[in-house]
């Protein structure tokens, strides 16, 4: 991971792609500064950083070409996200707005497979947990 950031912070990219290097070496941090490679915290994520990471983590969730594991339903991706959320490892703000813009739906109906596609309540997963929100 630290080669990939290396290499594509010394690539040319032209002025609309010079962001890159960031998003692809950020999108693994957390919010608690837990992740990989650097351990950065909020303070050093940017927005886009923050919304790269939601959209990796429910990418790997809902991929269907990954031998080694089998992919999720939309309702136990978001249920895992929350619980991510919950935990402080993702922008709480950004899974709302992930959530009431419909996102996962459209990304659902583009990539998933129908048997993926089962009924999520949104309300569900728009305020943390009330057993996380009393422990923080």
């Amino acid at each position: 991971m630290v080669q990939t950031i290396i290499m594509l912070e010394n690539l040319p990219f032209p002025k609309n792609l010079q962001r890159v290097p960031e998003y692809a070496g950020t999108h693994h941090e957390t919010l608690l500064g837990t992740g990989y490679p650097r351990q950065l915290g909020p303070e050093q994520l940017s927005i886009a950083a923050r919304i790269m990471a939601i959209a990796d983590i429910f990418e790997a969730l809902t991929a269907c070409d990954r031998p080694y594991k089998k992919a999720k339903p939309l309702s136990e991706s978001l249920r895992i996200l929350a619980r991510l959320r919950d935990r402080g490892h993702i922008d709480a703000d950004l899974f709302a707005l992930f959530l009431s813009s419909g996102l996962h739906l459209r990304y659902g109906d583009r990539h998933l497979r129908p048997e993926q596609l089962d009924q999520v309540d949104i309300a569900e997963f728009l305020q943390p947990s009330t057993a996380t929100a009393t422990a923080n």
